[in-house]
């Protein structure tokens, strides 16, 4: 009935700017797409169609919509990972203190959903924690530079699931996710490589990182944004206050995953990176998001700064919620 309510063209309209900004969102760690769909006035439109096409309800407006969501978001992803890649290798800790303030600004937008808390809200909010920190203290261990190493197809598949998931919650962000499992710079560069390709014609070229990065992601997404917001919707009408605390925690926790003084180390040869031992010949071929990566002792400088850059990227986070917030009391979505 909300689609009703506004003109096919203008909806249509909203979807594709919503679809960009939900786009650009997941390439950040810290933004949620969700929120972005949220400021921009669609994110009950889009959560509306979701559920009519997964239920086999296949009307024309949200048939539109969701194409001219992802079709933006799709465009948006492929046109601007490149640099948002190269930002955060050659930029790490900017990069990543920006990204602790863009992730804590979600919650507020998650605690204003609990309402009033109980103590499944903090059991759960324990639980959330316990279990992000964990993921993330493992991969700062294991992971290389940016968690920039890749994986197999099935470690992809489930980053696709994962980051689609998170995705479409306001506060929770995909890119976030990916980061944590160590497959961020790993995705953005088969994108990159992906765009790259197809510019300079070769389509034999291209076929490498369509087949072994964007398929099992991109199947993955499709399994997560299906999957994960049915079970999610599911979740919210039996155990709404628990599952609440619990994406609440795993906000809080993912923090635990990006501490930003830490920097790419050149290799050298003998060094074992990704179960190999770096040769002469691998040595030359070894990208700098491939690098392994080294906490530093920051200058008061660099902590000033990083702390400047956490409250700009908290501020910013609120302030797109609080943008979604008043649009949806306006009458808009």
């Amino acid at each position: 009935a909300a689609n009703k309510q506004m003109p096919l063209p203008l909806l249509v309209t909203r979807g594709g700017v919503g679809g960009l900004l939900m786009g650009l969102a997941n390439l950040v760690p810290g933004i949620s797409g969700g929120t972005m769909l949220l400021a921009s006035g669609m994110y009950q439109h889009f959560i509306q169609a979701i559920a009519e096409v997964t239920t086999f309800k296949f009307r024309a407006r949200s048939l539109l919509l969701l194409g001219a969501v992802v079709t933006a978001a799709g465009l948006a992803i492929l046109f601007f990972a490149g640099p948002v890649k190269e930002l955060v290798v050659q930029q790490r800790w900017v990069m990543y203190s920006l990204f602790i303030g863009l992730t804590l600004g979600g919650v507020p937008v998650l605690w204003k959903m609990v309402g009033k808390v109980d103590r499944s809200v903090w059991t759960g909010a324990v639980v959330g924690f316990v279990v992000m920190a964990v993921i993330a203290v493992f991969q700062m261990k294991s992971a290389g530079a940016s968690g920039g190493g890749g994986g197999s197809w099935l470690v992809l598949f489930v980053a696709g699931v994962v980051g689609a998931g998170a995705m479409i919650l306001p506060g929770i962000s995909g890119g976030y996710m990916l980061l944590v499992l160590g497959q961020y710079v790993a995705i953005l560069g088969g994108i990159e490589a992906f765009k790259d390709a197809l510019k300079a014609g070769d389509l034999a070229a291209a076929m490498g990182p369509a087949l072994s990065v964007l398929m099992p992601v991109g199947l993955g997404v499709l399994v997560g944004v299906v999957g994960v917001s049915n079970l999610l919707k599911l979740l919210f009408a039996r155990h709404e206050k628990p599952t609440l605390g619990v994406l609440l925690g795993l906000l809080v926790g993912a923090v635990v995953g990006l501490w930003p003084f830490q920097r790419a180390v050149p290799p050298q040869v003998g060094d074992l990176i990704k179960g190999q031992v770096v040769t002469a010949e691998r040595l030359a071929s070894l990208k700098p998001e491939h690098w392994l990566t080294q906490v530093f002792e920051p200058t008061a400088g660099q902590v000033a700064a990083a702390l400047g850059l956490v409250i700009a990227g908290f501020l910013l986070t609120a302030l797109i919620a609080i943008l979604g917030r008043q649009k949806k009391s306006a009458g808009v979505m």
